[in-house]
């Protein structure tokens, strides 16, 4: 776990490498100074007077986590807002400077409680709580972990209330085509400017592109939550797959898919996203050889970070600077915020330091760290 340390003073860092979001690494050495919280300028070579010397480390952006639905015991979506501010900042010691609290399946009578205490989070770590992520209820023939007797087809009236009531705070919906009659809600959210993500669906390739067609862009957490990928009926995961229009997700655990799959993944969309589905360990969540279980054995979440997803993926043979697009720019990009994931001049100073061997994370800078 790396320190934390504001950016808003002016301060120059020289590593041996700079990863710089979009899978290119820069000569070595290097340096990047900050000020106000943003990157002003990058360099190889001689490094500006005074610079802070990371000695062989490797920096990069901070992770962006599209998919965390908690954290430790700590479940987002019933723990206090102060609990989960705790949480938030553990993650972002880990390296993830950037999450969309994510909230599942859940009676549509407590979503409004639910999303009040994540604006409240949201207020109080505005650097890294970028919104929340709604998986579900509106989901499919593959529901996995979600509680089968919540899961229902779509209910416009309720996301118009949800999206007048919390303005921007929701920027990702995941749902099933089955369950949205005339892909009616997506169409929705797309035009309200909220990132719709496939999942949780038995859809078939033609329903897929059709979703895509109304406005859907991403495929969540791909493999999982979906029916079987064959070769004459590709699927959902077919789409994900050969469709740019539509991003997958993917848990890069182990548990949830297998490492060629990972690399096979990866290699098809190397603008894929990584995400941790990573869930709070509670009474009614069982933690077991890498993964999270119900109790009944259905796999119900990660227990992984951003920072292991990472070392995972690099342990694929996939080059480590590639290996950090998948955790920065490419997640920026499906939420269209151009300030982050890249070291760049104009993006915002969220940074880590990484191992050179392990990619583990050493330090983590951002642009509003707590006092």
């Amino acid at each position: 776990m790396g320190a934390v340390e504001g950016t808003r003073a002016s301060l120059t860092l020289r590593c041996a490498r700079v990863l710089n979001g979009e899978g290119g690494q820069s000569a070595e050495p290097a340096w990047v100074t900050i000020a106000d919280g943003t990157i002003i300028a990058t360099g190889t070579g001689d490094a500006p007077p005074g610079a802070r010397d990371l000695g062989d480390a490797l920096l990069a952006p901070g992770f962006l986590d599209l998919q965390v639905n908690g954290s430790g015991p700590v479940d987002f979506a019933r723990a206090s807002a102060a609990d989960v501010v705790g949480a938030v900042d553990a993650l972002v010691a880990r390296g993830t400077t950037g999450m969309l609290l994510t909230i599942c399946t859940a009676p549509l009578g407590d979503y409004a409680s639910i999303l009040a205490n994540a604006a409240q989070v949201r207020a109080r770590r505005p650097g890294a709580v970028l919104g929340v992520h709604l998986e579900g209820p509106f989901l499919g023939g593959a529901p996995g972990a979600h509680p089968a007797e919540l899961v229902r087809a779509v209910d416009l009236d309720f996301l118009r209330a949800v999206l007048d009531g919390f303005g921007d705070l929701v920027r990702l919906v995941t749902l099933a085509p089955e369950a949205d009659p005339a892909l009616a809600a997506t169409r929705l959210l797309a035009a309200r400017g909220v990132v719709v993500a496939l999942g949780h669906s038995t859809v078939d390739l033609t329903g897929a592109l059709a979703a895509a067609d109304a406005g859907a862009r991403m495929v969540t957490h791909l493999f999982n939550g979906m029916g079987p990928m064959h070769h004459r009926e590709p699927g959902l995961a077919g789409a994900a797959l050969d469709d740019e229009r539509l991003v997958p997700s993917l848990i890069a655990d182990f548990v949830h898919v297998h490492p060629v799959m990972v690399r096979l993944a990866l290699r098809a969309r190397p603008d894929a996203v990584l995400v941790t589905d990573a869930v709070a360990v509670t009474s009614d969540i069982v933690e077991r050889g890498g993964g999270a279980y119900l109790p009944d054995g259905t796999l119900a979440g990660s227990v992984l970070t951003m920072e292991r997803a990472l070392q995972n993926v690099a342990s694929t043979a996939v080059p480590g600077a590639a290996a950090v697009r998948h955790a920065t720019a490419n997640p920026a990009r499906v939420l269209g915020l151009s300030d982050r994931g890249r070291v760049a001049p104009g993006a915002r100073a969220d940074l880590v330091a990484l191992d050179p061997e392990t990619l583990a994370v050493r330090s983590v800078w951002v642009a509003d760290a707590p006092g």
